[in-house]
């Protein structure tokens, strides 16, 4: 049985993208390899296992193009309202709180948050499905 073990996303500034996703989301280098023409960047924190991987091409400056096939990467949290309130007054920019409610009863309570890159971050109210 495979593991889901970490996902990987390209950035432009290491100092900005380590910034919001510390202040975002509690996360922290659990590692770091430096290689001659990039930087791989581990991030975590102590709610489980799963990683961030940033990856920093060096002498890389124009932004990079996300496309039209990202989606988004999802995070569950305990109190959804407390952390929306806290990212705003952070300067974080989320955007509105959502109860999906696609047949009536409300099955999800969420935002999305953009990182420097412009990646979309779903936090989700913990429960149900979204342990």
């Amino acid at each position: 049985m495979a593991k889901m073990i970490h996902s990987m996303i390209r950035v432009l500034d290491e100092a900005r993208s380590l910034a919001f996703y510390d202040a975002a989301f509690g996360l922290k280098v659990a590692e770091r390899l430096d290689y001659p023409e990039f930087t791989l960047i581990y991030l975590s924190n102590a709610e489980g296992t799963f990683e961030l991987e940033l990856t920093v091409n060096k002498g890389r400056a124009e932004p990079y193009d996300l496309g039209t096939g990202y989606g988004h990467l999802a995070v569950s949290v305990e109190d959804v309202t407390a952390e929306h309130a806290r990212m705003e007054a952070a300067g974080l920019a989320p955007r509105k709180l959502v109860d999906f409610a696609p047949a009536g009863e409300v099955i999800a309570r969420f935002f999305f948050i953009a990182d420097p890159d412009g990646y979309q971050i779903e936090v989700l109210q913990r429960g149900g499905r979204y342990l």
